[in-house]
This record gives structure tokens, sequence and C-alpha cells, in this order.
């Protein structure tokens, strides 16, 4: 009874606008409060800020100072006339060399909103002015800038690596495969859309203007080598890995020579608050994780599960449903940390690899920030294209088939996430 009425004002907290992390805080010190009494309370400000200071959660900030760093720096810039040069005389390159900047930037940022404000304030309105629809336009920023979630690195893979109590680089190595599948498809149905609307194609193709472009993005190049090279080599952990990036975009920032100070403040304080909201929801949800934990909640949810079925595909069906509809009301960092705690139990008593569901999980927000009427990166998106939401999402719904096509493939195909972690870490 008092877990229904905690998740009854949590809820009714939330639907008031109430910020989720506060919402949290407060049903967790009730929940303290009507078991514990007030003596539970006098530990509660150094319980939030030892679980809100755990060395892995320091990527965080790292990878969106780096993202940050590269657009106030032109390699952002050189990115997209690179890809251009490559892939932009097919017909709907344009769409396509958008699919491909946003592949590159997802291996520096680690963050879809991140990536759809950076790649979105360039990539939209030139293809604007090239004759795409807005609301074309806007759809594919959206979904490839999701990609930014399932390539490594990856924010929400680190929360949940920090809730599950799992390895973050292997959750990085199993990204990469999904995130190239995810990208093929989306430039497969990008191709579709220029079939039938007669999209235009940007120009010949030129291999001189190709050397041209690689080799003035030649050094920006480094950046995925030394982040993906050092995790996948056992050199360094992610958060390592997360000050290597800072510094090589400094490094790579500083050779070009063209650093927009105005441009890299805005930045870093958007991202400064980006990371003060997720470290927040880490906080609250230490209380609200103790208190669960206390009551047997996750363990009592496991039980009844696997009374009912111990078919593990069974229950990552389930699991699967249930994280796609929390998707459409919560951000990716909030429902990581809502949910992860409770179902890990679950999942260990299936036999299900904690690697594998990090994977699942995090192609679920990935679809999440793409379906109304949440939808952070669908919104940011649409806010630069200065289009309806319902509008993009009507086109929209090819992308994000991709997307639910490629989560399928990796719940029920488990060597297709999972190959790589057990070639590096097995």
């Amino acid at each position: 009874m008092l877990i229904a009425l905690m998740f009854v004002i949590l809820l009714a907290l939330m639907l008031i606008n109430v910020p989720i992390a506060v919402a949290l805080a407060v049903a967790g010190v009730m929940g303290l409060l009507a078991t514990e009494g007030v003596s539970s309370l006098v530990t509660v400000a150094l319980d939030m800020y030892d679980g809100s200071t755990k060395f892995s959660l320091i990527a965080i900030p790292m990878f969106v100072l780096a993202g940050a760093i590269m657009n106030a720096t032109g390699i952002t810039v050189r990115l997209i006339n690179f890809v251009s040069a490559l892939i932009g005389f097919v017909r709907g390159g344009l769409a396509m060399v958008n699919v491909g900047v946003s592949l590159f930037f997802a291996e520096i940022s680690g963050s879809a909103v991140a990536d759809v404000a950076a790649m979105g304030s360039i990539m939209i309105p030139e293809m604007k002015k090239r004759g795409y629809s807005k609301e074309f336009a806007a759809a594919i920023t959206s979904s490839s800038a999701s990609l930014a979630i399932i390539i490594p690195p990856s924010i929400p893979m680190i929360l949940y690596a920090v809730s599950a109590g799992t390895s973050v680089e292997q959750l990085f190595v199993a990204g990469v495969v999904p995130g190239l599948l995810g990208a093929a498809g989306l430039m497969g149905v990008a191709a579709m859309f220029a079939r039938r609307y007669n999209l235009p194609v940007e120009q010949a193709f030129n291999m001189p203007r190709v050397k041209e472009t690689f080799i003035e993005a030649l050094p920006t190049f480094a950046l995925p080598v030394i982040i993906l090279g050092g995790i996948f080599g056992g050199w360094v952990t992610a958060t390592e890995a997360a000050g290597l990036a800072v510094l090589a975009s400094i490094v790579v920032g500083a050779w070009y020579r063209e650093v927009d100070l105005r441009q890299l403040k805005s930045a870093m304080l958007d991202g400064g608050m980006q990371t003060a909201v997720v470290m927040l929801l880490v906080a609250a949800s230490v209380l609200m994780g103790g208190f669960l934990t206390r009551a047997q909640v996750p363990q009592q949810l496991a039980a009844d599960l696997l009374a009912f079925t111990d078919n593990k595909y069974v229950i990552l069906a389930i699991l699967n449903v249930f994280f796609l509809v929390i998707g459409f009301f919560l951000h990716s960092a909030a429902a990581i940390i809502l949910v992860v705690p409770i179902v890990i139990p679950l999942i260990q008593g299936a036999g299900i690899d904690p690697v594998h569901f990090g994977l699942v999980v995090t192609l679920n927000l990935a679809i999440g920030q793409q379906t109304p009427p949440v939808a952070s990166v669908l919104i940011t998106s649409c806010s630069i294209a200065r289009a309806n939401v319902w509008e993009v999402s009507k086109v929209n719904i090819w992308f994000v088939a991709v997307l639910l096509t490629v989560l399928m493939m990796c719940t029920y195909i488990p060597s297709i996430p999972m190959f790589l972690v057990e070639y590096f870490y097995r």
C-alpha cells in the first residue's frame, strides 16, 4: 500500500511540473519517514552526495565538453565537408550526409540532444535551402542524432552501467554494431524518400575534392581513434577516454585556429546545465533506490514475474514494451535511474546478460527520444526547423521503424551486439 501511495505522489508531482529529481527526492524521503522514522534522514545528504560522485559519472560532463569544443573550433564543419564530398553525389545525398556526420559526432559527444543541437543548426537550414521539406529535414536530423546514445561513447550507457553495476567499456563495445546497422537503415530510408520525391543531387563525385576535404579533416579523425581505440584496446577506462577526448578536441581545435568563444561559452553553459540535471537525478534516485531495496520491491517483482515465466525472451519482450511506454513520458536519464535498479534482480534471475540488456534499454530509450509527448530530441529538431511536431512525426515514423527493427534484432539475436564484447573481453 505504501509503495502504491509513493508512486501516486511521484506521478502527481510530475504532472504539476515539479522537476523529476525533486519529485523523486520527495517521494524517497516520505518513504523513509514512513518506514524508518526521522532518524533515517540523518545521512540523506551524504548518501545523495556519494551516489552522484561515482568515478564513472565524471565521463558525462567530459564528453559534453568535448562536443562543445568540436562545435566551436570548426571541427564539425570539416566533418560535414568531408562526408558531403564522399557521399553527396547520390540522390538525396544531403540527407545521407546528415546521418554520416551524426555517426562521427556521436563518437565524441555521447548525447543525442547535443548532437541534434549541433548538427541541426547547420544541416536543417542547408537542407531546406536545397529543396528538402522542413518536416523531412527535421525527421532525419532527429533520428540520426539518436545514434549518439547507441554508438559509443553514450551518456545513457554510463548511467545504466552505474545503476546496474556493470562494465561501461563492455556496453560501449556492444553499441558499435547496432549503431552502424541503425545508420545504414536510416540511409536506406533516406534513399527511398530521395527516389520517391526526386530529391536533389548535391554535386558530381570529385576525387580531388574528396582528397582535399579528407586531408583538411584528417586531424579530426584522431578523436574517435583515441576514444574507441583506447577503450577497445583496454588502455583506458571510459572516464579516462572522456578526459582524452577533451584534450584531443582542444589540440585539434588549436590546430585549426578557429575558436568561436561565444559559441563555446554557450555550449559549455548548456552542457553544464544538462550535466547538473543528470546529477540531480542520480542523487535523488539514491533515496528512492535505498527505500525500494529495503522494502524488497525489486526482489518481489523478480519473483512474481519469474513465477509467471522463466523464458528470458518472453521477459525481454515484456520489458521492451515497458521501456517503450516509459520512453513516451520520461527522458532517458530519468527512465534509467527510475527503472533499471528495480528490474536488475529480474534480469539476473532470468539469466540475461546485463550488458546485452543494457544495449536493449539504450535502444528503447533512443526510440523514446523520437516519440511524443516528451520526445526531447524530436522537439529540439522541430524547434530548429520551425516545423510542427505531429507533421514531422508522420515522416519520422519511417526512421523510427528502422530503430525498432534494430531493437528487435539486438533483443532476439544477442550475438549482434555481443560478439565484439565476447571477442575483446571474454
